[in-house]
């Protein structure tokens, strides 16, 4: 299942806290990136903030990838969790009336 996670800074997160992290946060990315879990990674152009594209079998599974960021694990940020099916609209160009 294709999950969408939108990053959402938490309340008392500083550069501080984001730059010690920054080089853990880039390696763990790199590992889901080489697993296949995480399939696009993007920054907001109007934010600082993360949005990734997950493949994963459901929404527990991408919250548990999404807390081994060890910028999760240091409470700096969180996801909202998006899960997303096929567009099924395309069927109505074949509906027979």
């Amino acid at each position: 299942m294709k999950i969408l996670a939108l990053e959402k800074e938490l309340p008392g997160a500083t550069a501080q806290g984001f730059q010690a992290h920054a080089k853990t946060e880039a390696l763990r990315v790199w590992e889901l990136y080489q697993t296949g879990t995480l399939r696009e990674i993007y920054f907001r152009a109007d934010r600082n903030e993360a949005v990734l594209m997950l493949e994963c079998s459901d929404t527990a599974e991408a919250q548990d990838v999404l807390g081994s960021l060890p910028l999760v694990k240091a409470g700096l940020i969180s996801f909202d969790v998006i899960p997303l099916v096929p567009y099924p609209g395309f069927a109505r160009l074949f509906e027979t009336e």
